[in-house]
């Protein structure tokens, strides 16, 4: 990964370019990764229980449920291959020795990259471009007195746009905080189960 410098322990490690972190985060399973850290509060975790849960996501069941199969394979993914870049990118401290992972210095600067947006939704900035053109059509409407707008004040056609905009942010945190990483339950990238 270019822009990341490494030696021994933190000194000469810069911070990942923006590139690194996208390729970092291009792949499944370290975003997953990402995920079950945040959500155990930066603690430290041990490599089989990380493999195991990752497992679980992935095969869509509970941990429990998982055979060692499915879970070595994981676990040799993330041994071999996804651990180690993300401990060179120092989003996270990775002792290969003795299977432990924990969040690094620039784990939390890895968040602002990761705003997941479902395939049936449209991103947030078209909604709310699309809202304000709506609402100045319907302030413009109403300032004219076009029927049946003229049946409300001005003030109130207002106080419904400023309505509109209040449930749509309202809505659009309560979502957003789903599809943070670290929330409860699966990572948000993958389908929801029943």
């Amino acid at each position: 990964m270019t822009g990341v410098l490494r030696d021994a322990g933190n000194e000469g490690r810069t911070e990942p370019t923006r590139e690194d972190v996208f390729h970092l985060l291009s792949n499944r399973r370290r975003r997953h990764t990402l995920h079950y850290l945040r959500q155990r509060d930066g603690e430290q975790v041990d490599l089989r229980e990380l493999s195991q849960q990752l497992s679980a996501w992935e095969n869509g069941v509970p941990p429990a449920e998982i055979t060692h199969r499915d879970r070595k394979t994981v676990y040799t993914s993330l041994r071999q291959t996804h651990l180690p870049k993300m401990d060179d990118a120092n989003v996270v401290d990775y002792d290969p020795n003795r299977g432990h992972v924990e969040p690094a210095e620039e784990f939390e600067d890895v968040e602002v990259y990761l705003d997941v947006v479902p395939e049936q939704e449209i991103p947030r900035s078209e909604y709310y471009l699309g809202l304000s053109a709506f609402a100045a059509a319907l302030l413009a409407v109403a300032w004219v007195d076009v029927f049946p707008f003229d049946l409300l004040s001005d003030v109130t056609w207002a106080a419904v746009i400023v309505a509109l905009f209040a449930v749509s942010a309202a809505v659009d945190t309560y979502y957003d905080a789903r599809r943070q990483l670290g929330s409860d339950g699966a990572p948000p990238d993958l389908p929801e189960q029943d």
